[in-house]
């Protein structure tokens, strides 16, 4: 099967935007990821920050990466069961490994785990346009399973949303020790972490790797629509999304990061904004590929994404190095942090680059492609892409 240059570099862009959001989660306490106000205050510098990458960057470049690991679903599908469904148990054991013995905020478990689920509702939808319809269904229910625990919830934030002294000394401490400690305070996030994917975040990862494989089984993400629908799209749906997250924004900020509103109930819209947003920024590059595509950066972009999981992975590998191993855990602020990643991403790209010049796929996908073919009972040669 000839590779698809376009969706490579559409998958690049995730895993290098993934790093804007997850460079806050290596280098502050876990209470940071979502409140800027994690230490009971926060400076004008910090709150603009936030508000930006909330606006731009916030869960849309992990709801891309699950539209197209949706769009992968349905270009498994001739691979057949058993190889599908030991490809993604692989991957689920990986992710396992990954949290807990290297960094807790892991998302190969939970795209492994939904998509065990999704491929078989992916099999037997009789068309693109039902399967898309389930997806935004389920992503809704997981909106409103969101919006119901914020009115159960209570007005008091409890210490994972401002933590306390004791509590910001003992994540240091761990983090920075590493061993047994860190691998018990990691293994009680993964099963909390499991508890909200079945709970609540579950739905709407599924709702998106449906809506991805709609738009694969459509040939949307295959470029075959015209230049000018794509480009339309992108404007539309970029626009509404930004329309739908920013008042949010606004509310979040004149009420002080407030734990019951800021918590559940205003991430709602931007819960709703994302998948549009999401499908705007891979309009863009459908929309604008003839004039792009000859660029050595986009051709670089797309060699991250051919190497998405060793790439990833990669990431994990250089901050926990950074932050855990050097001890530059909480030693910067949100804004701060944000002069790591353009260096790291230097590393994926080059590393990619050098890499797809002398092999054919990345590390990591190496193995795992001949795990699978074991595990599957399959030839490689019958498995070549």
């Amino acid at each position: 099967m000839e590779r698809n240059v376009t969706l490579d570099f559409v998958r690049g862009v995730a895993i290098l935007g993934i790093l804007l959001l997850n460079i806050s989660a290596f280098g502050l306490p876990k209470a940071a990821y979502l409140n800027p106000a994690w230490y009971g205050a926060i400076t004008e510098r910090d709150a603009w920050t936030w508000a930006i990458l909330d606006l731009f960057a916030q869960v849309k470049f992990l709801t891309l990466f699950s539209l197209l690991f949706g769009a992968g679903l349905q270009l498994l599908l001739p691979r057949g069961k058993r190889w599908i469904q030991s490809r993604l148990s692989l991957l689920a054991l990986l992710g396992f490994c990954h949290g807990l013995l290297f960094w807790d905020g892991d998302i190969l478990l939970a795209y492994s785990l939904v998509g065990l689920v999704c491929w078989r509702m992916v099999r037997e939808a009789h068309s693109a346009k039902s399967m898309f319809n389930t997806g935004v269904v389920l992503y809704l229910i997981g909106i409103a399973v969101l919006v119901f625990l914020g009115f159960i919830s209570g007005d008091a934030p409890n210490r994972s949303w401002v933590p306390d002294a004791a509590n910001l000394q003992y994540e240091q401490y761990w983090k920075l020790k590493g061993g047994f400690e860190a691998i018990s305070n990691r293994a009680d996030m993964l099963s909390d972490n499991l508890l909200a994917l079945g709970a609540q975040y579950g739905w709407q990862l599924a709702g998106m790797m449906l809506m991805g494989a709609a738009l694969m089984r459509s040939g949307w993400l295959k470029g075959q629509f015209s230049l000018l629908h794509y480009r339309r799209t992108s404007v539309l749906l970029i626009a509404l999304g930004l329309m739908i997250n920013v008042p949010a924004i606004v509310a979040q900020w004149h009420l002080d990061w407030s734990y019951r509103w800021c918590a559940f109930l205003l991430q709602a819209p931007r819960e709703l904004g994302a998948p549009l947003q999401t499908i705007g920024y891979a309009a863009l590059a459908w929309g604008f590929w003839p004039q792009i595509c000859a660029s050595r950066l986009v051709g670089a972009v797309a060699c991250v994404g051919r190497m998405a999981l060793s790439n990833y992975l990669l990431q994990t590998l250089i901050c926990t190095t950074l932050f855990y191993h050097l001890d530059l855990f909480m030693k910067f602020d949100r804004f701060q942090l944000l002069a790591f990643v353009p260096a790291i991403w230097l590393v994926n790209v080059l590393f990619s680059v050098f890499w797809l010049r002398h092999f054919r796929q990345g590390p990591v996908e190496w193995l795992w492609r001949q795990l699978t073919a074991r595990a599957a009972g399959v030839s490689i040669s019958k498995t070549s892409r």
